[in-house]
């Protein structure tokens, strides 16, 4: 038996054993680490990679240039960013975006991308991060501020 759903699109995605890939998700060019679970409707995009043992919860979007350590939690609908001058018909510039061994993102946190999420650092639901977490440390707010 597969632990990909029959209704989710994988495209040239490299995919560990033992992950779970839900209903309606989209893989495309990635690489995703070992006993992943990715949710229905999540979205990941080309050269992403996960390392092993992250939970990537339904809708979360991560586009190309996002690079996610081992042990990550991705909450329902966090979105990343990948171009810090999105324009109609310009060149696109995209920047990379590292999160690191063991941090926790929230529900419908927003990373801007060109950021470090740092080991074991917690993001805040709805958090919009606009700048490096250190290792450790719970943002929270908009724009992510420390939680003191």
């Amino acid at each position: 038996m597969s632990n990909i759903a029959e209704t989710a699109i994988t495209t040239n995605a490299k995919i560990g054993e033992g992950t779970r890939v839900w209903h309606y998700a989209n893989l495309y060019d990635c690489e995703i680490g070992k006993n992943c679970t990715i949710g229905s409707y999540a979205e990941i995009g080309r050269g992403v990679t996960i390392g092993d043992n992250c939970k990537i919860e339904s809708g979360a979007f991560i586009p190309p240039g996002v690079v996610i350590g081992n042990n990550v939690f991705v909450g329902p609908h966090a979105v990343f960013t990948n171009d810090k001058k999105p324009k109609i018909g310009a060149e696109w510039e995209p920047s990379n975006t590292y999160v690191k061994d063991g941090a926790s993102i929230g529900a419908n946190a927003t990373i801007v991308c060109g950021i470090t999420i740092n080991e074991n650092a917690l993001i805040g639901a709805g958090a919009v991060v606009t700048k490096d977490v250190q290792a450790g440390k719970t943002v929270v707010g908009n724009p992510a501020k420390v939680l003191e």
